[in-house]
């Protein structure tokens, strides 16, 4: 007797609604392709990028 998994219910990212995390929603963790595009465009623009601290410098771009 096999038994399938349980499907668990998570709080969509984007908009904080109810979100099916299994194989069936294509868009996990996402409940829809909305809010999966709306993420996209918000990480592309750099909505998600982390200020830089003054007087911090990046070694990988720092000239030799």
């Amino acid at each position: 007797m096999s038994s399938a998994p349980e499907e668990r219910v998570v709080t969509c990212p984007a908009c904080g609604g109810d979100s099916v995390y299994a194989p069936r929603n294509r868009w996990r963790p996402f409940c829809s392709e909305r809010c999966k595009q709306q993420d996209l465009g918000a990480w592309a623009s750099g909505s998600y990028a982390m200020p830089e601290r003054e007087g911090q410098s990046d070694p990988d771009f720092e000239k030799s």
